[in-house]
């Protein structure tokens, strides 16, 4: 299967496994030959352009996809970066779509967008109601014909400024964010097309000219190089034709040549060591070239990789972990990509710990798998999930046109599916045992140590430094915002009108899944909806409690009690729990929230029953297992400590603690203290889970292909065996407010981004001004057209994303707003979310109103596409007491909603006065800027909200 490594512009999920025709399985339930038909229609336009068509009438949405053959790959050295720049830069402007256009246009429709640039492709993609159909389409034949002409120096510069925020976000300024850099620089070598990261060199971005940026455009981006996919619900004559009108006149470009596979090359084992500023444990990480997606061995080796670490069969897991104990986890993996691929195997160890020991342990494991072999039943465990995993990669439209793109562009052929799922099915023991051989056993490898800063000796013996360049943050030295208005672009000639926007069609009625409900015998509610598209089911039980439950001077024991649920019952070792799980191709998981404790399940229909069963014995035979419990709070003590390096996590933490106060238990976050969790015992868990489990606090939630008579059949021994108890959730009383704002800040020494959280507290989700008061937010920070994120990162560069919003739970939350900045603008962001929080009511009108009602109410259109989302909504319903028809009382809701009403919210509920600004970064080069405010003199506090002495921040 293709893993590719993806660099997000907002938010874009993995590239699922890709599908066309999928023959099941036979069993009792599906008869031999039953196929699951993904149908599709493929043509080409006359100047080049690949076009697929999917029809899905599920719902009233229709998903288009632009995939362009254009990665980083395509790059060369010095010239690094253009491929995801022109991600950024292709959602900006366009000759007709005109600035901002994308950016506003697709929410306006009720629609949502993104894209993402990998080391060989590119998608651009926008979901909207069926209406929108030909609006998109007109929009996205804009940026691939009528694009370049809008690229000017402001708005280059500009692009420039929020990549580099993005680099400083997500490697920069978090644990290991370096490590895929250091090991790819060193698997290949110089002048492979891998050997660069995809968001490229900064330098090489800076020093990036016009004319260079236009030379790259115009080689790549052309209908030659592109693969459009529409799925959804439309009619394929129409659709076609629209095709044809906004697409067909596009002048083609030069074709592309295509490359021949080119492995990494590793002649000798190299050690590498980084000192990372935010990480605080050792990491190690071991990497090997293989081959490139697609070949014949790729498939072997992803099966290697889940033998080897995943589950507690897998050998690393019982020599590293559980025998070794020197670390939570490993993990394995066989990322590929259109020319080469990598083996890598990593894991972070307890803090302290050599990893020259972890080494050992690592070279013990792998000769436990060569003495003990590949059991044929695991291998089949493995391959078990795969139709679960295939379904659920087509459960939305967007899922099926992401699948229909990829396997078009990087195998050659939509429908490749089924040769894939058949060359999975077909790797033997014999297969994975050789592709070991080849590949891993005995080969040299490149190793990252990865280690705290100033603790370069728990390092492998005999790295060296890894080379890795981060940019100076200098006060001043980015150009500041163009504030003239850019220059009129030249009009590329079109046979077409292309001015005005397309009119939208007849606009679909919201279709409101049926939702049925009922009560066990034992007081547990159970709500389902009967969704048959797919053959899956997923459902959950959630218990009211969660951290609620929990004391507050000693936080983490729900947490636990969700581990330990999942560490074997009193019929199943650990082990045996997990094979019978894999076996099925089914997900179990248990976790804790502020609120709640929630078990989730993902099983194909044949197959609920018997994931049912399990359930009921993970929640009514936990086996308190003494050895378990020990790793599972080593583990959870070692990500508390690995959480309390990372920036986002350290800004939420003090925010809730400064909010709520800190005797009050959500004060605390589900995983508790290092203090707290030390001090826990098995006792602790088993008198919690006594209290606190019980069918009078639980709902279940069903949804998929099964029906309310089914589910009530299947639940007649949960019914009779869980015996109800009086369960009391507390209610803690909530700190008066503060007087006055004030900015509270945390020193990171040498961060090159500051992460900003402001907020206070404000309402439960059973308020009834919760919702006019998320639409309210809306315009402030709920989502890419909001205030906060335009100007934070659009109109200054300052962010590479800004947004707010209200913490929906059954308990008072807080609004917070969120956005992370590059460190030499930290007071000017500050000072910008002051001033947009401070003019919001005043400055909040009709236009602001009616865009916010449109984007929330269309939105609504594409709420129900997914079991995930339909699971989302039964679990509303049940934790806040909605009716079943909530979204369409909210569409009411929305509609009688005046300025004067929001107004008066923003008001009662974001009292700029009594902001709490809580600033993560650089005190050194920050702190004292921040006292010019007007926030009062910024307190420094450490990362859980106490105060500190000035002389031991900065």
């Amino acid at each position: 299967m293709l893993t590719p490594r993806l660099l997000h512009l907002l938010v874009l999920p993995l590239l699922p496994l890709l599908a066309c025709t999928v023959v099941p399985p036979s069993d009792t339930d599906t008869a031999p030959g039953t196929e699951l038909e993904l149908p599709f229609e493929q043509y080409t336009l006359e100047n080049g352009l690949q076009v697929l068509l999917h029809q899905d009438h599920s719902d009233p949405v229709v998903a288009v996809a632009v995939l362009y053959h254009v990665g980083s790959a395509r790059e060369t050295p010095g010239r690094t970066g253009f491929a995801h720049l022109f991600e950024h830069l292709l959602f900006q402007n366009s000759e007709n779509v005109g600035p901002g256009g994308f950016i506003n246009g697709v929410p306006a429709l009720g629609g949502t967008f993104n894209g993402g640039t990998s080391n060989d492709t590119t998608i651009y993609y926008a979901v909207v109601p069926q209406d929108a159909l030909e609006r998109v389409l007109w929009m996205e034949a804009d940026r691939l014909g009528f694009f370049i002409n809008t690229v000017n120096e402001p708005s280059l510069e500009n692009e420039k400024q929020i990549v580099k925020n993005e680099k400083r976000q997500s490697y920069d300024n978090r644990p290991y964010g370096h490590t895929e850099f250091v090991v790819d620089s060193n698997l290949f070598p110089d002048g492979h097309p891998y050997s660069w990261q995809i968001i490229g060199s900064l330098d090489d971005l800076q020093a990036a000219t016009l004319d260079d940026v236009r030379e790259f455009y115009e080689r790549y981006y052309g209908p030659q190089n592109a693969t459009l996919v529409v799925a959804g619900d439309f009619d394929p004559d129409q659709a076609r034709a629209f095709v044809e009108t906004y697409f067909g006149e596009i002048a083609r470009g030069d074709d592309i040549p295509q490359r021949a596979p080119a492995p990494g090359v590793v002649e000798e084992t190299t050690r590498l060591v980084h000192e990372d500023n935010f990480a605080q444990v050792p990491m190690l990480t071991m990497a090997w070239p293989t081959v490139e997606a697609y070949h014949s061995d790729s498939y072997a080796l992803d099966a290697l990789s889940a033998l080897l670490a995943e589950g507690r069969t897998s050998p690393f897991y019982q020599v590293v972990v559980e025998e070794d104990t020197l670390a939570p986890a490993v993990r394995a993996s066989h990322p590929q990509r259109e020319l080469a691929g990598q083996f890598e195997l990593s894991a972070r160890a307890f803090p302290d710990t050599d990893l020259d020991a972890v080494l050992d342990s690592f070279d013990r494991a792998f000769a436990r798998f060569e003495s003990d072999g590949v059991d044929d039943d695991d291998l089949q465990r493995i391959t078990a999930g795969l139709e679960t995993g295939f379904y659920n990669g087509i459960a939305s439209v967007l899922g099926k046109s992401f699948q229909l793109a990829n396997y078009s562009v990087l195998a050659g052929d939509p429908g490749f599916v089924t040769e894939d799922l058949r060359r999975l099915r077909a790797v033997t023991a014999d297969d994975v045992e050789r592709v070991y051989r080849e590949y891993i056993a005995g080969r040299p490898y490149i190793a990252t140590s990865f280690v705290p800063r100033g603790e370069v000796e728990w390092a492998l013996e005999g790295s060296d430094p890894a080379a890795i360049a981060e940019e100076a943050i200098v006060p001043g030295a980015e150009p500041p915002p163009a504030g003239e208005t850019p220059p009129p672009v030249e009009k590329t000639p079109s046979r077409i009108d292309r001015s005005t926007p397309p009119a939208l069609a007849e606009r679909p009625q919201l279709r409101i899944p049926a939702v049925w409900t009922g009560e066990l015998a034992n007081g547990m509610e159970v709500r389902g909806i009967e969704h048959r598209e797919l053959p899956l089911v997923q459902f959950s039980i959630r218990l009211d409690g969660g951290l609620l439950l929990d004391n507050a001077s000693r936080p983490g024991v729900a947490n636990l009690v969700t581990d330990m649920l999942m560490e074997g019952t009193r019929a199943r070792t650990p082990e045996e729990l997990e094979v019978a799980i894999d076996t099925l191709g089914a997900t179990i998981t248990v976790s804790a929230s502020f609120e709640a404790i929630t078990l989730r399940a993902t099983t194909l229909a044949r197959s609920y029953l018997d994931t049912l069963a399990l359930a009921e014995e993970i929640l009514l035979e936990p086996r308190w297992d003494a050895d378990a419990f020990e790793l599972a709070r080593d583990r959870t003590l070692s990500e508390i400590r690995q959480q309390a390096a990372a920036p986002t996590t350290i800004a939420a933490t003090v925010l809730n603690r400064l909010v709520y106060g800190p005797d009050h238990i959500l004060a605390h976050s589900p995983l508790g203290t290092n203090e707290s969790v030390s001090t826990l015992t098995l006792d602790d868990l088993r008198s919690y889970y006594d209290r606190a489990f019980s069918p009078s606090v639980a709902a279940m939630h069903v949804a998929g292909d099964i029906s309310e008579d089914e589910v009530f059949a299947s639940l007649t021994s949960l019914g009779s065996r869980w015996a109800a108890r009086n369960v009391v959730l507390p209610d803690s009383p909530l700190p008066d407010a503060p007087t006055a704002a004030q900015v509270y800040f945390v020193d990171v020494p040498n961060a090159p981004q500051s992460v900003i959280s402001v907020g206070q507290m404000a309402m439960a989700r059973t308020d009834p001004d919760f919702y006019p008061a998320t639409v309210m937010n809306h315009r402030l920070g709920g989502g890419i057209t909001s205030l906060l994120f335009q100007r934070l990162r659009l109109e200054r560069g300052y962010s590479y994303g800004a947004g707010s919003g209200f913490r929906g739970q059954g308990r008072p939350g807080p609004f917070v707003a969120n956005t992370s900045v590059r460190a030499n603008v930290t007071y000017e962001s500050v000072e910008l979310i002051r001033d947009i929080l401070e003019g919001y009511e005043t400055q909040y009108t009709a236009e602001d109103l009616a865009a916010s009602r449109e984007e929330l109410v269309r939105g609504n259109l594409r709420a129900f596409e997914t079991l995930g989302a339909l699971i989302g909504m039964l679990q509303n319903i049940s934790a806040y007491d909605l009716p079943p028809d909530y979204i369409s009382r909210q569409e009411s809701t929305i509609a009688g909603l005046t300025v004067d009403d929001v107004r008066g919210l923003a008001r009662t509920h974001l009292d700029h006065n009594r902001m709490v600004y809580v600033v993560v970064g650089d005190a050194r080069t920050q702190l004292d800027r921040l006292g010019k405010l007007g926030l009062g003199t910024p307190i420094l506090v450490d990362n859980n909200g106490e105060p500190v002495a000035a002389n031991q921040g900065h």
